[in-house]
């Protein structure tokens, strides 16, 4: 696809005054220079041009607030002065896999005085000699490149920000954790009381049946001595009667 097409296309009904990032990557330049940006995208603060042929940045529109510029996997050679000129406020600058060789072609962005981070990967200029401490003396406002300071420590990004916002939430997660743990620990302690209630009450109920027990055992043994009271009475009022049938025979 063409990049005037694509840029048009990437509007999404917007117009270009309320664009503040676009993104043109892997379009085609048909003759190696910008197409379709202009001076309209005054907004705008990231800007993607990857892999689409350019060779030249002289047709570059006047971008005030741009920021951020990726021009990887391209065939640019020089012409690097207009990024001073036309977007004065740059910080980050991606130029990898172009076709820079020479320290004199980076001399021009000693003019963008708030860039503080270039990528020059995969270009012919990583080969020579001090290459780092070259680029570093020569410009002294960038303060990482290829994504490492002159000691070799590494570039925040926004993955170590994810990071971060990562760690914030799994120690919310873990005080979380701490007042569920807590609250476990409180219905265990309910639970053990609720075990002991219930052992108590039947503990209760056996004391209360033993209790019954006893009382029918006793009702029992009441009911026994009535009746052996019964029959020996029974027992008394036959032999008498007996006797007195004895006496009568003898008269």
């Amino acid at each position: 696809m063409e990049m005037k097409k694509r840029i048009s296309l990437e509007l999404r009904n917007k117009t270009p005054a309320e664009v503040a990032e676009l993104v043109v990557d892997n379009c085609r330049s048909s003759d190696g220079e910008i197409e379709g940006l202009t001076d309209e995208f005054k907004e705008l603060e990231f800007l993607s041009m990857v892999n689409v042929g350019l060779t030249s940045l002289a047709k570059l529109p006047t971008l005030p607030k741009l920021r951020k510029l990726e021009l990887s996997d391209n065939n640019i050679l020089g012409s690097l002065e207009t990024l001073a000129e036309k977007c004065a406020n740059l910080t980050y600058l991606n130029l990898s896999g172009n076709k820079i060789k020479e320290l004199s072609t980076l001399e021009a962005l000693q003019n963008l005085k708030n860039l503080k981070s270039l990528d020059l990967f995969n270009c012919e200029i990583t080969t020579l000699e001090d290459y780092r401490e070259s680029i570093f003396e020569l410009l002294p406002q960038v303060t990482y490149l290829d994504g490492f300071d002159a000691e070799d420590n590494e570039a925040p990004d926004s993955e170590a920000d994810d990071d971060d916002d990562d760690e914030d939430g799994e120690e919310g997660a873990g005080q979380l954790g701490d007042y569920e743990e807590e609250e476990e620990e409180e219905d265990e302690e309910g639970s053990e009381g609720g075990e002991v209630g219930l052992s108590y009450l039947m503990k209760e109920d056996i004391q209360d049946e033993e209790d019954d027990g006893d009382y029918v055992e006793e009702e029992e043994e009441e009911e026994g001595e009535e009746e052996a009271e019964v029959k020996g009475e029974k027992r008394k009022r036959d032999a008498e009667d007996e006797g007195e049938d004895d006496d009568e025979d003898d008269d």
